[in-house]
């Protein structure tokens, strides 16, 4: 519902400056545009990418992906839609032919959403957002296809994901730790500030920021794991 790559284009300037090609793209938006519209967005980037690389000089050999809160759901169903083909008939749109991202770094994201108590279950704004976002206003179907956890595989591509003291979706990290740990999927999980240094939901874009250049660090030295 939020955001767009000009509020980004700092922080991927800066992911340049480590050496890496950088696409930033815009995704539609609800509540104008319904599920699934950003994962069809997501898509044609992709495929963009793996059309365009001789012209811009891109690896289609070694293609990282980074999603922040909403975008990193976002990049969690999509890499879901890559490695489990049960999952990928549900969408209306086919994914390039053998593409998985080579690894992806999830920022501050939500992972399990719930219209019930608990992690990422149900509050005024929970019910709110999904009524914008889903079409049906979040059946139990609805609720089904956008969690993210229950459709990871072993094939699921390596993982970096990394929430703060103060991000209103920490609780959802251990859900990912779980999940990943289960099917033996690459991962590593950062928790960044403490008790006397609180750090706000996707602190790292502030790239003029020590936390931030360490966040943004160890998710690039991940990536480059991958090279």
């Amino acid at each position: 519902m939020y955001g767009d790559k000009e509020r980004y284009q700092y922080y991927c300037m800066n992911l340049a400056q480590r050496g890496f090609a950088v696409v930033n793209f815009t995704y539609r938006l609800a509540p104008e545009n319904k599920f699934p519209a950003s994962l069809e967005d997501t898509n044609l980037v992709f495929t963009w990418v793996l059309d365009h690389a001789e012209q811009y000089g891109f690896n289609r050999e070694r293609i990282f992906a980074v999603g922040d809160s909403a975008g990193a759901h976002n990049l969690g169903l999509y890499s879901c839609i890559c490695t489990n083909p049960e999952y990928a008939a549900r969408y209306p749109f086919k994914t390039p032919e053998g593409f998985v991202p080579t690894a992806i770094a999830l920022n501050c994201g939500a992972y399990e959403i719930s219209m019930a108590p608990g992690p990422g279950g149900s509050d005024d704004l929970t019910q709110k957002l999904m009524g914008d976002f889903l079409p049906n206003q979040g059946t139990p179907e609805e609720l089904d296809t956008i969690h993210v956890c229950k459709h990871i595989t072993s094939a699921y591509p390596p993982t970096f994901f990394m929430t703060c003291t103060g991000d209103f979706l920490k609780d959802q990290a251990p859900l990912m730790a779980a999940k990943l740990a289960e099917v033996e999927v690459p991962h590593i999980s950062r928790f960044y500030g403490d008790k006397e240094h609180v750090l706000g939901h996707v602190f790292h874009c502030n790239i003029r920021s020590a936390d931030a250049k360490l966040c943004n660090d160890e998710e690039c030295d991940f990536f480059r794991r991958f090279l």
